[in-house]
């Protein structure tokens, strides 16, 4: 789905605090004086965009802007040569600070790498009779997968995750999806999607080239090689096959637009203009979305907005048949469902808002006939599950710690102990439906990515990975804890906060503060390799999981979405006043980032309370709500009535957002050093939206601090594609940071 992750007052709770020789560098600490930003405009003239006079009335209030001409009239193909020139000049500015800062960049570039293993390698799995593993080539920007026939395994035999069958005579290793070399014609290129045909012969895979997220679906012979003749092209890039290999489902985009019009049915050896719709939505409003039940026998189709899921569903061997209705629109709630051994089981918030889990017959799964197994309540929120033969893995989260549940379908169920109390767990590659384990998998703020299996026969927790830091890690240097921070409406906040155990409390090291808060996504406390770059120059590092996330549960988020926006920015401004009041940092020596509508909770922070901020850096940041919220054309637009407002039709939203619309309440007073970042090919946020901020922001901005702007001119939303090409862009974002703090080295 395309989008923009009680105490007293004062009080703080200490959750985690976890210290357990050196790092790989010594720490480097800032002397303890607070200096003004040190970045400031270059020497060279700073672009600065034409104003044309561009006047638009709703409501009967005019709206004036006069950088609307940077949205080219062709959109999405963007030609306007004056608009090109604009955005090379501001590329050519950024470059202009960022080449003396090589020296930096390249040094970040390097720790980043040298913690990166080059030739990391998956740890295998099995899935329909065969072992799978993905691996990187040394220097290799993207994946290879291989996979090797089993001797014995088929779907009706339970596989152990430690399999060491050998493969038979005519089969080893073999690669079948080699993402490097389809990469190289390329300057960008993403992979969608892949999957294996049930008699594992064909290979479907969906790939981009531009950064626009319209795939194009190919399939690849398995036996022979090559591939067909079909290509299926504007698709949201999920595949599935049908249970005889001979048909492939897919999303369709519209032609114009990032709508998806449908679920089609494409038999293979055919044309895409005879494809069949399994299901179509008229609605722009609504996302579509498919997958197979983790029993493989039933395929699940939906659409849905924030609030409503509608769920349909055929079985998987005659996706021919009629889609029986499991969840209706009009009931206006969210469930997400799956299947095993003749019941649908379904995780819905109609009785509760963090809802409740339910099962019910495959045979008669009406709604009147849904059985609770595990009641809705305040305390735990429902976040993921997984069904298998023999048992259910249930993930939630209480008072925003994450719990793992393993349950059988006789209700007897218990909760998997981890080793530290603040961290994040998930459902690990689980693709074998019949088998004795489950793979998880888990990490913290200074735990890197473990891979563990648990075995059901003796409760056992196996780690089979963890994260490989070549260059060295010692979690012993590290500390981190869970802050709860009184909001300015007594409302308590969670923080995630990491440092180095050096690092002292009496406020003068920096620290670098991190939201989102949008779509009931939270900022898990997970570990980053990245990250230490930070910690180990004297850094905290803090988290504020604020209204608008889904850290407290489903409630946590309605708090912060619609008419209850604004909850979103005074708690990440509170977060950063509380850090303050609690000598973690001082005022004005906090750099901040996020990006999306992370980046318009940036935009927000930074007109709310400038002087808080060392720095800001807004990645392809979603600014210019009203103008994008008024536009029902844009790809996006429709979806996003459900999370922002309608201020076409609501003169109250319309008046709401044009109130915080970051991009609407730029002032002519001084605002801290500012990077933003963008892509040309952004179909979630419009490279324009970036574009604008920086504009006006140059225009009536009092100040001479620094401001860049980095447009990736072939590109999306997630920009360079490759795994080095990302850690370059971070390398460039994090030395603008740390120059703002005056920290070169």
């Amino acid at each position: 789905m395309l989008h923009r992750l009680m105490l007293p007052i004062m009080s703080v709770l200490s959750i985690s605090i976890l210290t357990a020789c050196s790092p790989s560098q010594e720490s480097t600490m800032p002397e303890k004086t607070i200096q003004e930003p040190t970045l400031k405009t270059l020497s060279i003239v700073a672009p600065v965009a034409n104003k044309i006079p561009f006047t638009a009335t709703h409501h009967g209030k005019t709206i004036s802007d006069h950088y609307n001409w940077l949205k080219d009239a062709d959109y999405p193909e963007v030609n306007d040569s004056a608009i090109i020139d604009y955005l090379n000049e501001e590329n050519a500015y950024f470059n202009a600070f960022i080449a003396p800062k090589t020296p930096l960049v390249d040094t970040l570039f390097e720790e980043f790498k040298g913690r990166t293993n080059d030739q990391e390698s998956s740890l295998p799995w099995i899935e329909n009779g065969y072992e799978y593993t993905s691996f990187f080539n040394e220097g290799g920007e993207y994946r290879t997968y291989t996979r090797r026939k089993l001797d014995t395994a088929s779907n009706d035999t339970t596989l152990n995750s430690d399999n060491n069958s050998n493969s038979d005579a005519n089969s080893g290793d073999k690669i079948f999806l080699n993402v490097t070399e389809l990469a190289k014609p390329y300057d960008y290129f993403s992979m969608g999607d892949w999957e294996i045909s049930p008699n594992n012969q064909y290979l479907a895979y969906s790939y981009n080239t531009n950064g626009d997220e319209r795939y194009t679906i190919v399939i690849k012979d398995l036996n022979t090689g090559k591939l067909l003749a079909d290509q299926l092209s504007d698709t949201s890039g999920e595949i599935s096959f049908s249970a005889d290999s001979q048909s492939l489902v897919y999303g369709q985009l519209d032609k114009d637009r990032w709508f998806t019009t449908s679920i089609n049915l494409h038999t293979l050896g055919t044309s895409q203009q005879d494809d069949i719709a399994l299901l179509s939505e008229k609605d722009d409003s609504y996302f579509m979305n498919f997958n197979m039940t983790s029993s493989n026998e039933f395929l699940l189709l939906g659409s849905g907005q924030s609030e409503i899921s509608e769920v349909y569903v055929l079985p998987a061997n005659n996706l021919s048949a009629k889609p029986v209705l499991l969840v209706s629109r009009e009931q206006a709630f969210i469930a997400s469902i799956d299947h095993a051994n003749g019941y649908f089981y379904i995780v819905a918030n109609d009785t509760h808002v963090n809802s409740r889990l339910a099962k019910v017959a495959d045979n008669n799964p009406a709604y009147a006939n849904w059985e609770t197994l595990i009641a809705g309540s305040d305390e735990r929120y429902f976040i993921g599950m997984q069904l298998f033969k023999n048992f259910m893995s249930i993930v939630s989260r209480e008072n925003g710690i994450e719990r793992f549940t393993i349950s059988d379908y006789a209700d007897n169920s218990h909760d998997i102990v981890f080793p530290e109390s603040v961290f994040a767990v998930s459902n690990g590659m689980n693709p074998e439906f019949n088998q004795d384990f489950i793979r998880i998998n888990y990490d913290s703020m200074i735990t890197p990515s473990t891979v563990f299996d648990y075995y059901l026969a003796d409760k056992k927790l196996v780690i089979k990975k963890v994260q490989e830091i070549p260059s060295g890690y010692d979690k012993s240097q590290y500390v981190t804890e869970r802050l709860m921070a009184p909001a300015r409406d007594g409302v308590l906040v969670p923080v995630t906060i990491v440092y180095h155990k050096d690092f002292k409390k009496d406020g003068y090291q920096p620290m670098h503060l991190y939201g989102y808060g949008a779509y009931g996504m939270t900022i898990r406390p997970s570990f980053s390799s990245t990250r230490l770059s930070l910690l180990d120059r004297g850094f905290s590092y803090a988290i504020a999981h604020v209204r608008g996330s889904d850290m407290l549960g489903h409630q946590w988020y309605l708090d912060g979405k619609l008419t209850q926006r604004n909850n979103t920015f005074n708690d990440f401004v509170d977060v950063a006043n509380y850090l303050v009041s609690q000598n973690y940092v001082q005022a004005g020596n906090i750099s901040i980032s996020g990006r999306s509508a992370g980046g318009k909770l940036m935009g927000a922070v930074t007109i709310q309370a400038p002087t808080l901020w060392r720095s800001v850096t807004l990645g392809v940041p979603f600014v210019d709500v009203l103008n994008t919220m008024l536009d029902a054309n844009l790809p996006l637009t429709p979806p996003e009535w459900s999370e922002w407002g309608n201020p076409i039709e609501d003169t109250a939203a319309f008046d709401l957002i044009q109130a915080y619309s970051p991009y609407d309440n730029i002032a002519r007073v001084d605002y801290p050093p500012m990077l933003v970042t963008g892509g040309l090919n952004d179909p979630r946020v419009t490279y324009w939206e970036p574009a604008k901020w920086t504009a006006r922001m140059r225009e009536l901005k009092t100040d001479d601090n620094l401001l860049i702007m980095r447009i990736n001119m072939g590109a999306g939303h997630f920009a360079n594609s490759g795994r080095y090409g990302r850690l370059r862009d971070n390398a460039e974002e994090f030395a603008f940071m740390l120059a703002s703090h005056g920290i070169t080295q």
